[in-house]
């Protein structure tokens, strides 16, 4: 007989009732999430040195960098991010383990009965629960990244933290945040502290000025890119000196800003020592998965011809497309410079959600694309059909048809390509196939491996 299926965690029952206790109207506020955090005896008062991080892409990549670093100088670190890929579970990460199924039911029964029924959002109530982690387990650092904007983002009611951080800031989440950089920056602006040092990324010149009046105006020093630190080529100088940085464990020309970021934070870390072997060795060890991942195993990966390769991204709007738009490019070149005679083929496979427009997004891709199947992501409503995507990617250059999975769709880019390995005696070397568009649908593929 197979085995009986194992039952579903407690903590699965538990983050179903709190999706319930939404309120009918989003009004981005802190008033909700502090109420509930005095009720369970402000926890976010008891935490290790906190570095807060804001900003549109990068941050989760940052923070994989800080805490890879961290690690390398033999400290521990919790973490906070969002959204998970494939298990809640991922979000709340307790002195570098992810948190137990058990424990993590614990704190989420206990901030559901602190906030006795009372209108609250699924990110608010989580991370309290997230704190209430922190603050029971001993550890050096708490890393912590926004879920939305910053001014009114539920993580931004740690009244001092040691460090912030902003990455690049760019048009996302119009609904909540405007439709402008500069709009979109004052909100990021608002995780800034009195007299707390914040390292920033280079900006767009609107949302530079908006950060710097900010900053101004309440007395937080900032850190700026090419003003008080520089990345030439992959050579980190600031006023201390110097750092080789290796080649990061995360792939695309875009992680080695986000790892001099990274750098640069942690030298701004007050009350730390971080050597430059420990800052190679964390650059060289970090992992941060759907970022540019190489999928290697699973039944997607296994399902390839010989001298293919399959690769999976969560980046989901234009930064992002713009991100890999560099990356694609570099793979063409390295491919000329090498042994292929021909660059590899690109192919597509994205889904993306419906509150994404995904004309910014395609059309930086579809110079280096040979072609592209486009899936719904699983499990999601608010996602765009395969059709609708189809469609889209059609005006914006792309020879993009439907498919009704991702498994589909990876094998009739395979057979539109001739249906094997390439002929690398010929000039015609094996595809790379992408599969992109949103987190969602990257979490689902993780999900399947």
């Amino acid at each position: 007989m197979p085995p009986a299926p194992r039952p579903a965690p407690r903590s699965e029952a538990t983050l179903a009732r709190l999706t319930g206790l939404h309120p009918k109207l989003i009004d981005l506020s802190l008033g909700r999430v502090r109420r509930l955090l005095a009720a369970l005896g402000h926890p976010e008062r008891r935490l290790p040195p906190v570095v807060h991080v804001a900003g549109t892409n990068g941050k989760g990549s940052v923070i994989a960098f800080v805490q890879a670093i961290a690690e390398a100088a033999g400290l521990r670190a919790h973490v906070y991010t969002s959204p998970h890929l494939v298990r809640f579970n991922e979000r709340i990460a307790v002195a570098g383990e992810v948190i137990g199924d058990d424990h993590l039911a614990d704190i989420l029964e206990r901030c559901e009965a602190a906030n006795d029924g009372a209108p609250i959002t699924f990110f608010e109530i989580t991370t309290a629960a997230a704190f209430i982690a922190f603050s029971r387990a001993p550890a050096d650092l708490a890393l912590i990244e926004t879920g939305l904007g910053g001014r009114f983002d539920a993580t931004n009611v740690i009244a001092r933290p040691a460090l912030c951080a902003i990455t690049p800031i760019s048009i996302d989440h119009r609904d909540f945040l405007g439709d402008t950089v500069a709009a979109i920056a004052r909100e990021k602006a608002g995780i800034l502290k009195p007299g707390v040092a914040c390292v920033v990324a280079r900006q767009e010149a609107d949302a530079a000025a908006v950060i710097a009046d900010r900053a101004a105006e309440i007395g937080a020093p900032i850190v700026r890119r090419d003003r008080d630190w520089r990345l030439d080529g992959r050579t980190y100088r600031d006023g201390d000196g110097t750092v080789e940085l290796p080649p990061p464990g995360l792939a695309g020309r875009h992680q080695i800003d986000n790892a001099a970021l990274a750098v640069a934070c942690v030298r701004r870390l007050p009350g730390f020592d971080f050597t430059t072997a420990d800052i190679a060795e964390g650059i060289r060890r970090v992992r941060w998965p759907a970022r540019l991942q190489r999928l290697t195993t699973g039944k997607l990966a296994d399902s390839l011809p010989e001298d293919w390769r399959l690769w999976l991204d969560g980046g989901h709007n234009p930064a992002a497309a713009a991100a890999l738009a560099e990356v694609l490019e570099d793979w063409a070149t390295e491919d000329r410079a090498g042994q292929d005679r021909a660059a590899r083929p690109v192919y597509l496979v994205a889904g993306m959600l419906r509150n994404r427009d995904p004309a910014p997004f395609l059309a930086p891709l579809a110079r280096f694309v040979a072609g592209a199947r486009m899936v719904a992501i699983p499990g999601q409503e608010s996602s765009l059909t395969a059709d609708e995507l189809a469609a889209a990617a059609r005006l914006a250059g792309i020879d993009a048809e439907p498919a009704p999975d991702v498994g589909s769709a990876v094998r009739s880019l395979i057979d539109r390509a001739g249906g094997g390995s390439g002929d690398r005696a010929g000039g015609r070397p094996g595809g790379r196939i992408l599969i992109c568009g949103s987190l969602y649908l990257a979490g689902s593929v993780l999900a399947g491996l």
